[in-house]
């Protein structure tokens, strides 16, 4: 089965290629000769994966799949959330998303934080969400040069390294997008059975 990944985002596309079994191949949007930026202007992870995956599926008619992903930091009411990608607001990078969150967190002794991903599967007619979390708290400065968005200041449960110290083997262990991906391919290796009887 081959489905689009309605990303633009290189370092998704890898990592989530990375955990398919044979059964299941994707393209990014650079592979299908896709060349648009989707806007996210919802209030939930949900909305805005749900606004991403039916934009390519209207362009298309092809199977797709699309995602957003949220740093949900205690201490912060749940913030950056649905903003991550652009919490410096005009100066959104991933070095100045990363200072404004230490700085904001800099009188908080609460570093619990987790990383949320949406998973939106359009499949014809059909639509279907996945969901994977992955919890664990905030350091008190970058560490580690791997990986992307938050990866050098988030430390999973169950790990003394960060998610940009870790290989992208170690990643999926504990990865959020590995989890609701893994739901994604058991519902689809179950699709696949249902639709050959």
């Amino acid at each position: 089965m081959q489905l689009i990944f309605a990303t633009n985002n290189q370092h998704k596309v890898e990592e989530i290629k990375s955990s398919l079994p044979q059964t299941v191949s994707i393209i990014s949007l650079k592979e299908a000769g896709i060349d648009i930026d989707i806007p996210e202007p919802h209030a939930t992870l949900e909305e805005n994966a749900k606004e991403k995956g039916r934009t390519i599926y209207e362009l298309t008619k092809q199977n797709c799949f699309s995602e957003d992903t949220g740093l949900e930091v205690a201490a912060l009411n749940g913030a950056p959330g649905v903003h991550s990608a652009r919490y410096a607001k005009g100066e959104s990078s991933p070095y100045n998303n990363i200072q404004k969150l230490l700085n904001e967190l800099k009188t908080f002794e609460n570093r619990l934080a987790q990383f949320r991903t949406i998973i939106f599967l359009t499949l014809g007619d059909k639509e279907h969400y996945f969901e994977g979390i992955c919890k664990g708290q905030i350091t008190l400065s970058p560490i580690g040069s791997s990986g992307f968005g938050y990866d050098s200041v988030f430390i999973p449960y169950g790990s003394q390294k960060t998610f940009a110290q870790m290989t992208m083997t170690e990643k999926s262990t504990y990865s959020h997008r590995q989890k609701a991906m893994s739901k994604l391919v058991t519902f689809l290796n179950h699709y696949s059975i249902n639709s050959r009887t």
